[in-house]
């Protein structure tokens, strides 16, 4: 604007007559470079909400600045002027505060940097998958980092491994099956068994082998108990692993099987003719127990007896039908459930000593799966849908509940996995009717735009 005027020593926009209406509103952060003599700038009375970041870097002998009768918007986009006041020599009159409501009429003098929260995040795609997947899990083994998919229109279990160097997923090895609905990983004293729940063909369990590389069938499981699995969960108690495959057809019921050292056997099978959707190992006081949700009946808890060492009925959760997934989460030592729903709010329950207690709705038409984590102090839900964007909220710990923060272009979603390895947190989205995604949580300053 005035980039060739070398020489000027000083400009009064806000009497101005050539400025029309005093009514600039808005500057490029461009508009003083060149003017390295000027001292003195009054930008007084031109309704500007705000000035663009490093608007005063050339002025390097500015020693009067005149900002007064000027609306300003105290958000981030001014958090570098707040900065720059309190280290600059140049004499700046009172200035305050049009907006937001909680710092009207402050005087931006008496602002700190610290007064700005302006630290958010966004979730960005960082890496397609060429498939369909109906689920997805992470874990570590040998010290690298690994995600195995479900795939529906192959069949097959596919494993991928993180490449350190190119810092992507690679594809690492395959597990052929027929009809695969559910593949989890668990490692029991340093060996790695792969569950793969299967819908026609029966169930089995593979062992990986080193020499040479290979996952080796070692176990059947009996088609008999289980029909038509939905969803596996492996757990640990008193020392004792675990695995739960939930059955969702009408004549299956949910079963547990108890790892010997051979292999996992039958331990025991829970309520049968329920047509069960998922299943949600958790402690509760110390005490160790399981949520079944069901398409024929609200969520069922199971409490773990030590005498008998099984599951046994303890409670169910009313007002709760056709839950499609359970999953838990801890806050600052509190216990939440997230209840989602394909027809209907999912809900949020929290624990208050003897029963859960509904504390929030969340909209969630089509919703078929939920994943609470946290990105170090963010606490993050991740609601799915098949009808329109899955929805991303962040925990706000002054009113207690979840608001929404991001959505997602997600085409039917049926799980995620959150996975942290080299600086980069990773969140992998199983896609059903779409490509599997991996979206990277990157830290965004917005008092840096």
């Amino acid at each position: 604007m005035w980039r060739c005027l070398q020489s000027i020593c000083s400009i009064l926009i806000g009497s101005n007559r050539f400025i029309e209406n005093n009514d600039i509103q808005l500057l490029s952060k461009n508009t003083f470079r060149g003017l390295k003599s000027l001292t003195h700038l009054s930008l007084s009375n031109n309704n500007l909400q705000g000035l663009p970041r490093e608007l005063f870097k050339y002025l390097d002998i500015l020693t009067d600045l005149d900002l007064r009768g000027n609306a300003f918007r105290c958000d981030c986009k001014i958090k570098w002027l707040v900065d720059w006041m309190e280290k600059t020599n140049t004499s700046v009159p009172a200035i305050y505060c049009a907006s937001p409501f909680e710092f009207q009429g402050r005087r931006i003098h008496d602002l700190t940097p610290r007064d700005f929260n302006c630290i958010s995040a966004d979730f960005a795609v960082y890496e397609t998958f060429p498939f369909q997947s109906l689920s997805v899990e992470s874990y570590e083994f040998g010290g690298d980092q690994y995600v195995v998919f479900a795939q529906p229109n192959t069949g097959i279990c596919t494993v991928y491994v993180w490449d350190h160097v190119e810092m992507i997923f690679r594809n690492y090895h395959n597990i052929t099956s027929r009809s695969a609905v559910y593949c989890k990983p668990v490692v029991i004293n340093n060996t790695l068994y792969m569950v793969v729940a299967q819908l026609f063909g029966g169930s089995h369990i593979y062992k990986w082998e080193e020499g040479p590389l290979r996952f080796v069938k070692i176990q059947d499981i009996d088609t008999t108990r289980v029909r038509k699995p939905n969803f596996v969960e492996t757990f640990q108690i008193e020392g004792d692993w675990y695995f739960a495959v939930v059955d969702s057809s009408k004549a299956g019921s949910t079963s547990i099987y108890r790892w010997n050292s051979n292999g996992f056997y039958s331990h025991q099978s829970l309520h049968p003719w329920h047509r069960d959707t998922h299943v949600e190992f958790l402690e509760v006081e110390g005490k160790p127990r399981l949520i079944l949700s069901s398409a024929s009946q609200p969520p069922v808890v199971y409490q773990w007896n030590r005498s008998q060492r099984q599951f046994a009925f303890y409670s169910q959760i009313a007002d709760t039908a056709d839950v499609q997934m359970v999953k838990h989460f801890w806050i600052r030592k509190v216990l939440y459930l997230c209840l989602t729903r394909f027809i209907g709010d999912s809900k949020i329950l929290r624990w208050e000593g003897q029963r859960f207690v509904e504390i929030q709705t969340l909209p969630s038409r089509g919703s078929m799966a939920v994943y609470p984590f946290s990105v170090g102090q963010r606490q993050y839900l991740l609601l799915g849908s098949d009808y329109s964007f899955s929805r991303v909220y962040l925990w706000d710990d002054l009113t207690q509940r979840y608001q929404p923060f991001q959505e997602l272009n997600l085409l039917a979603p049926r799980a995620f996995s959150l996975i942290s390895v080299d600086n980069k947190d990773i969140l992998l989205a199983a896609s059903f009717k779409g490509k599997t995604l991996a979206y990277q949580h990157l830290v965004v300053d917005l008092s840096a735009k």
